[in-house]
């Protein structure tokens, strides 16, 4: 449990005491590559912090399947509509590769929160996190190439193109997958000269 307390200690600093009420609340689960982790249509009562792996968010869209973001290690993973209003949820989660997460169910959380109100910080701060990042990421779709979002990709979390199947990039950077094909040919070739 040393990633999630490193990280939430960049935030706020915990005692032995709060560490220990911390650990009490969290449950750890492995997933292995290709499993499902959440889906659509439950309710969301759980928010996830990735220690190892990688999660993939994806949506099912008239049968397919469209990839909407990638988690990797020390963020967090909430299907936040879902879990804040109680209403069956539209996305799911699934292991890339095998994956530790570690676990909150909302009751646990709740009893965390009156023992540790300072907790209340880490909820604000991974919810502000997750706003940044789909700003970002709606940002990149309106301003940048295809080929653009490819490269940030690729100089931002190269290890994905490791963990991760390259149809599931290419739905992630909303291109074919001939089209990614092409892309990273012309990257390559660009490179070379």
């Amino acid at each position: 449990m040393d990633k999630i307390i490193k990280t939430i200690n960049t935030y706020v600093s915990l005692t032995k005491l709060e560490i220990e009420y911390l650990k009490e609340a969290i449950t750890k689960k492995v997933y292995q590559k290709n499993e499902l982790i959440f889906s659509q249509g439950k309710i969301s009562n759980e928010i996830y912090f990735v220690n190892e792996g990688c999660v993939r968010l994806f949506y099912n869209v008239d049968g397919k399947d469209k990839t909407a973001f990638f988690y990797t290690s020390s963020q967090y993973i909430c299907a936040g509509e879902s879990y804040t209003y109680n209403i069956p949820a539209t996305e799911n989660y699934q292991a890339m590769s095998p994956t530790e997460l570690y676990v909150m169910t909302k009751p646990k959380i709740e009893q965390l929160l009156k023992k540790v109100p300072k907790m209340e910080i880490i909820a604000r701060v991974a919810t502000e996190n997750e706003l940044i990042t789909c700003q970002k990421l709606i940002a990149c779709f309106i301003t940048k190439s295809p080929e653009e979002r490819y490269v940030d990709l690729l100089e931002t979390q190269g290890k994905l193109f490791q963990q991760v199947p390259q149809q599931y990039i290419a739905s992630y950077l909303g291109v074919s997958p001939e089209t990614l094909s092409r892309i990273k040919k012309r990257i390559l070739d660009k490179s070379r000269s």
